[in-house]
């Protein structure tokens, strides 16, 4: 085969290459979300806006969620000591299929002054989908337990997703149809789909490159 046609196929390889690396990426979109939560407290209605953010971490047949605010939500009228404060929360899950997720975290590592933003720390909890692809991570509902009392403050502005994930299932579970009756199916687009579109191209490829190689071997032989 001539230089110029071994560099052809060398360079079919490289873009099929190329090519599955991207497909096979996971495809998740975050953002940082201004959440507005309406808090009922011991001594009557709160509000403040925090921006949250959401990040998952791959982990066996789940998704570890770590829920993060980047300001304080509520305050207290007098001081809160270390571990005084004891925060939860849950995770609303749409796409592909509706769940929420629980969250929580570690107490106030260090005192909480009067009539001052509480720093809410970093809330964890555990995703296992149902179904595989493209789901959504939304703010909810947060719990604050501290000194025999509790506050409950919800998002009153409709906030939208902090993160967007393509995700799949233990065993491949394909995405359902419509369950909740809204006429619309889910997105999809599981990690593993894209990985096996990245493999069938490059099947396909690597194929008509071994043709060009197989034809350009039968013309020398018809040739001599």
């Amino acid at each position: 085969m001539s230089n110029r046609k071994r560099s052809t196929v060398l360079a079919l390889a490289s873009a099929l290459a190329g090519s599955a690396v991207l497909l096979a990426a996971p495809a998740a979109q975050a953002a940082v979300v201004d959440v507005a939560y309406d808090c009922k407290t011991p001594i009557g209605d709160k509000s403040a806006v925090s921006p949250i953010d959401i990040k998952a971490v791959k982990e066996g047949d789940g998704y570890k969620l770590t829920m993060s605010f980047q300001k304080g939500v509520s305050s207290s009228p007098i001081e809160l000591g270390k571990g005084a404060m004891n925060p939860s929360a849950v995770i609303v899950v749409g796409g592909a299929e509706k769940a929420t997720v629980p969250v929580s975290g570690p107490p106030n590592p260090e005192a909480a002054p009067a009539n001052t933003p509480i720093k809410i720390t970093d809330l964890s909890g555990t995703y296992k989908p149902k179904k595989s692809g493209k789901v959504t991570f939304t703010a909810g509902v947060l719990t604050i337990k501290a000194m025999g009392t509790t506050t409950t403050c919800t998002p009153g502005n409709s906030p939208g997703p902090s993160l967007e994930l393509d995700v799949t299932a233990p065993g491949g579970a394909a995405p359902a149809g419509d369950e909740d009756g809204d006429g619309t199916l889910p997105q999809t687009g599981p990690t593993d789909s894209a990985l096996a579109l990245g493999t069938l191209g490059g099947t396909v490829l690597l194929s008509g490159a071994a043709g060009v190689l197989w034809l350009n071997r039968r013309g020398r032989r018809a040739r001599s």
